[in-house]
Parts: structure tokens; sequence; C-alpha cells
């Protein structure tokens, strides 16, 4: 395949839209070669390992971990020039060649199994192992490899706030593993790590888990909580980590420049999705639902702005965000009908119906129509069944 097809980069935006990134076109094989090579040159003399989803909050919980293990920094110093007043905002160079003895190893909710067996694999024995900003739906998923990772390491932590099935979080903690979950309508990853670790963080660690919690918990009461958000999803996250450790949650010039060329785009592509959302009346609630590669978040917002007790973005990867309000917080149950989980008002899910590239073909041409209708399938039945709680309550 030609290397232009699979690129979309230099697509018209219209058409970058409805399609998946060009990584999506590549083979699962070789994204997990490439991530073995990644995670084997991660650990290399690493006392620490950090499972962590590559998010702002995931980050911030890497960036205070490193903090308490007094790891380097690879930010370069402002040179001592009393001529230069704006060499603090250049950008970065390239990362030193030393390894972090704090090791990152990005991972998501569908992968985490995945990095554990890679740690497992490639840490040294004795390594000290956290999962960060990840829950999975079901132990079976982790079992085999959690055990693994409980083999080589000398110590396994888990700091999350998603919701977890006591069933779930008790199988956990009964392998070896120390869990905490925090409450996911008051915490966010990062305010579990600085609660949790037996360290003395500065000011900014502090202020570092308040603004990630901001935008993670979709309060949005500082500006600057979605600088770090969408700086976190354009750039390298070695990098994240390290420009908020030697900022902190005030980014220097150059990032902001950064940030705000991309914006251009970014709201290009959620004007496309906005366009497409419709609203649907289910069991007494306003569900909006499009399609689109886009920011969900904002998408989100402009369909509650709009009407919606609920909305759904449904990506051209074949993925989909949930998110809700204080009318709807089943968003994570909405998610478990349909191989998903995450909190009442945020949730995501994949649901599993793609069988070969024409059943992707027919996602991208029909904007996700299937995806669209199994998860509207999945309100009905949340609603149905908490409509039937409440009147057996009322029964009893």
């Amino acid at each position: 395949m030609y290397d232009e097809l699979i690129e979309s980069g230099d697509l018209p935006l219209a058409r970058k839209s409805v399609l998946p990134g060009t990584g999506f076109f590549l083979p699962d094989t070789l994204e997990e070669d490439l991530e073995a090579q990644q995670t084997e040159a991660a650990l290399e003399g690493a006392e620490v390992a950090v499972i962590a989803d590559p998010d702002a909050d995931g980050l911030a919980c890497v960036a205070l971990l490193r903090e308490a293990y007094d790891d380097i920094q690879n930010v370069p110093e402002p040179a001592d020039d009393e001529d230069d007043d704006d060499v603090a905002d250049e950008p970065l160079d390239e990362p030193e060649p030393t390894p972090h003895a704090v090791a990152l190893i990005p991972a998501s909710p569908h992968d985490v199994e995945d990095a554990l067996a890679r740690v497992a694999e490639y840490g040294d024995d004795g390594i000290d192992i956290f999962v960060c900003d990840l829950a999975p739906d079901r132990y079976e998923y982790v079992e085999d490899e959690l055990a693994a990772a409980l083999e080589t390491a000398d110590s396994v932590a888990w700091y999350d706030h998603h919701q977890w099935g006591d069933d779930v979080a008790q199988a956990v903690r009964d392998a070896g593993v120390d869990l905490v979950v925090g409450d996911s309508d008051e915490e966010c990853s990062a305010d579990v790590v600085y609660r949790s670790l037996e360290y003395d963080f500065e000011p900014m660690y502090e202020e570092l888990a308040a603004v990630t919690r901001d935008h993670d918990l979709w309060l949005r009461e500082d500006p600057r909580s979605d600088d770090l958000a969408d700086y976190a999803y354009w750039t390298d996250p070695a990098e994240y980590v390290e420009v908020v450790r030697e900022y902190g949650v005030d980014l220097p010039a150059w990032v902001e420049e950064y940030i705000a060329e991309r914006r251009v785009e970014k709201e290009a592509l959620i004007e496309q999705a906005v366009g497409r959302a419709e609203l649907r009346e289910i069991g007494g609630y306003t569900v909006g639902i499009t399609y689109g590669r886009c920011s969900q978040n904002e998408v989100a917002e402009a369909m509650r702005e709009q009407g919606a007790d609920a909305s759904v973005i449904v990506k051209p990867a074949g993925s989909a965000s949930i998110r809700g309000t204080d009318e709807f917080d089943r968003c994570h149950e909405v998610a478990g009908k349909v191989n998903g989980g995450g909190h009442p008002k945020a949730a995501g899910c994949k649901p599993d119906i793609y069988d070969d590239m024409l059943d992707y073909a027919n996602h991208w041409t029909t904007r996700g129509a299937v995806t669209k209708q199994v998860i509207l399938d999945a309100f009905r039945q949340v609603v149905a069944e908490a409509d039937a709680a409440e009147d057996t309550d009322a029964d009893a």
C-alpha cells in the first residue's frame, strides 16, 4: 500500500474528520515489536516502571513518581546569560541519553495487560512497578500478566480513580497488589498518587494534581487545565512529563505557541463533528450522538448546550467516548454493555463488531451507523434496568 493512502496529515479537513490516523493502518505485529523494543530500552537499568495512560492525568502520575524517586530531568537548564531573557522559553533539546530510573511505559485501558507482560519480561528482578490511571474491566484480562509482573517485581502498586468492580478490586488486592482507588467524582489519578506516596512534595506538584483534576473531571474552572490536556495529547509523553516537572502548570511561551497552532485544526475538527450531531430521546433522556476524529470533551459540551443529557462521540477507529451530565450519570454502565468502562459521567468503549476491513469501510462511509446503534441500544438497556430497579425499590 502506498504511504500517501494512509498518511492523513495532508488530507482536506472534511476527509481527515471521517478517517482514522495513520497508526490505525499499521499491523498490530509491527506495533507490538516497536513497543517491545521501546519497553526494553526504557527499562534498561530502571529501578521503577510506571505503566500509565499517556494522557495528562496518567503523565502527571509519572511526574509525581519521578519526583518522589529523585529521578533525573531531561529539560536543560537555562543558560547563565544576563543578556538572554528568553532562553528558558526555547524548545527542548534532544533528551539526554541517560535512561530514567523511573521508566514510563505508556498503555491504554485496552492493553494494560500487554504492558504488564512486557515489564515482567524486560524489567530487572526486584523492580518496583506502578500502574496509574488504568482499570481492567475484568480480572481475567490481567490475571496471568499481573502474576508474571509480581514474580519479577519487588512490589506492585496500582493507583486509579475509575469505576472498579468490587470483585475485580478484591482479586487484584488478593494477588498482592497495593491498590488505591479514588472517588471518581472527587479525584483524578494524580490526586491518588499525590496522597498515597510517603513523600513531601513541593507546592507545584499539588497544583499540578489540582489543575489536572480540573480537566479530567471536566470541572473547567481553571483555563490552564485545557492547555495541559491538549499538550499531553499532542506532544511526546516523555517531553510532557519533563516540561511539567520543570515549569509546573504555567507552561512556557514556546509550548503555548505550539498549542495555539495545533488548536486551529482542533477547532475545525470539533466544528465538523458538532455539525453531524443528532439528538435522540431515550427513556426520558436526550442523548446526543455524532461521529468524527475530534476532541470529544468539547464536542460533548456543545451537544450538552444543545440539550443533551448524555453525549456519544463515535471515532473513525471504531471506539467511542460517552459523556454524561448531572442529569445522566451512568456512562460507565452504558460503556460496560459494549466492551468498555470508565466513570459515571465519562466513559469509553469499542464495540466488538468489526470482523474485517469491510466492516471498517462501512463504518467510515456510514459515519459509524452500526456503532451508533449498538451504543444507543446500550443506553436503552441501562435506562430500562434503572427504571426496573426503581420500581422494585418502590414496591419493597
